[in-house]
């Protein structure tokens, strides 16, 4: 009788502890390429980083190619005003500029901007190499690098599509949070793989509609992107993802306001 009294205290206590774990799970906005969208700011711009600073978002993603002379710089596509990043040199890159004046910024520059302050994360994407999988890889190595010698290893967190970079990065540093993009890996080989958590488009959440409390039971943290609907945002705030990615910070701070409240 006593035996069955401590197992039924045990579920009880295990369900009231499953049940916390839930409810205390908050969703945080991470600006995609920083904060650009409403006042028409260039994206990855430390324009639209001050932006996404000043909204308050929990962080602000940036996109990061390497250059020929091997400089880590900041851009989403993989030409700056159509220029070739990876067969430019930085120098070259500085023929263009950004419509509001800024040259392309280096990501040690946008890092050391972003290290200001210290509540807007820093979300490093690290862009796979049009010239290979060795470029990729050179690319990571230095990118924690960089991000060790400014001392910002608690202000950045990583992704990438290319998992073996993923993988990389744990490598080099085991403390690092690294996160995969491109959608294709379950959540146990993840674990298994010492990544933080999946950091997926929101369409694989709903073609793997598992996934997110598999993730959470395995202890890895889920990123949805990119959410610029309301009702994607509420559905994903509903199963209490941890990050939303989204080009609407605003939008999105003021969802979960009232999705608080309800």
């Amino acid at each position: 009788m006593k035996t069955a009294i401590r197992i039924f205290l045990t579920l009880i206590v295990c369900t009231m502890w499953h049940v916390s774990t839930a409810q205390s799970i908050q969703t945080h906005v991470i600006a995609h390429r920083g904060a650009w969208k409403v006042e028409g700011l260039p994206q990855n711009s430390i324009a639209s980083l001050h932006r996404a600073i000043e909204l308050g978002c929990a962080g602000t993603e940036f996109d990061v190619h390497l250059t020929k002379d091997d400089v880590l710089v900041v851009n989403h596509d993989k030409d700056f005003y159509d220029i070739d990043i990876a067969t430019a040199t930085y120098a070259e890159l500085l023929a263009k500029k950004h419509p509001n004046g800024e040259a392309i910024p280096t990501a040690e520059a946008y890092l050391r901007e972003g290290m200001k302050q210290k509540k807007t994360k820093l979300i490093y994407e690290l862009k796979s190499s049009e010239l290979g999988k060795e470029r990729t890889l050179h690319s990571a190595d230095l990118a924690v690098q960089l991000v060790k010698s400014l001392g910002a290893e608690e202000r950045v967190e990583y992704i990438a599509f290319d998992y073996d970079a993923c993988k990389r990065i744990i490598e080099l540093d085991p403390d690092a949070k690294v996160y995969y993009l491109n959608g294709d890996v379950t959540p146990a080989q993840a674990k298994k793989d010492g990544l933080t958590g999946l950091d997926y488009h929101f369409s694989v959440f709903k073609k793997n509609p598992t996934w997110i409390k598999e993730s959470h039971d395995l202890g890895l943290a889920i990123n949805a992107w990119t959410v610029n609907t309301e009702d994607e945002m509420r559905n994903l705030l509903h199963q209490r993802v941890e990050f939303i990615t989204t080009d609407e910070p605003a939008l999105l701070l003021d969802v979960i306001e009232r999705h608080s409240k309800d």
